[in-house]
């Protein structure tokens, strides 16, 4: 029998700070990639180019509770790679027992930060979408995927996808 993974426990560090305690929920930055189709004669459907990651970006959204002075001194950040975040999650097989630990490294700059309602006695929260320029996912530390969009890196599973393109732009 088999059981999905799921996450047990998980943490949040910005900047090398712990969050312990303090972050509510992550929303993992999504993977996309701008496509675009084409259909030529003698095609029954579209092929589609991979043109690179998407407009969108790398987005990761965190909320926090309560009132964090931290991340409100990093609004504003000059460099675009200017705040890190590190996501640990233990991740376990009810079946087997197995834990697997996956460590998701970001860096970039807070795009929003919502201070969310505010009333007496009820509780209150920060909601923080930060814009990516670096991303590293890595389970049971083997390095999976890493994209770094300043240097035009993306390595996936050991494979640099990029290393032709930056040899033919004179990059290498």
């Amino acid at each position: 029998m088999a059981l999905p993974r799921k996450l047990k426990n998980m943490l949040l560090f910005n900047d090398g700070g712990s969050y312990q305690g303090v972050i509510k929920t992550c929303t993992l930055p999504p993977l996309a990639r701008k496509m675009e189709a084409f259909r030529g004669g003698g095609m029954n459907g579209p092929a589609f180019a991979d043109l690179g990651l998407s407009d969108d970006g790398i987005k990761f959204e965190w909320k926090l509770g309560g009132l964090d002075l931290q991340v409100l001194k990093q609004w504003g950040a000059i460099r675009a790679d200017g705040v890190m975040l590190r996501f640990a999650g233990a991740y376990q097989d009810d079946a087997t027992g197995e834990v697997v630990a996956v460590e998701i490294i970001v860096r970039g700059r807070h795009e929003t930060i919502e201070m969310g309602d505010a009333a007496p006695g009820e509780d209150t929260e920060h909601s923080v979408t930060t814009v990516c320029t670096y991303y590293k996912l890595s389970v049971n530390g083997e390095e999976v995927i890493e994209i770094d969009v300043l240097n035009f890196i993306e390595l996936v599973d050991g494979k640099d996808l990029l290393a032709e393109h930056r040899k033919a732009l004179g990059l290498i």
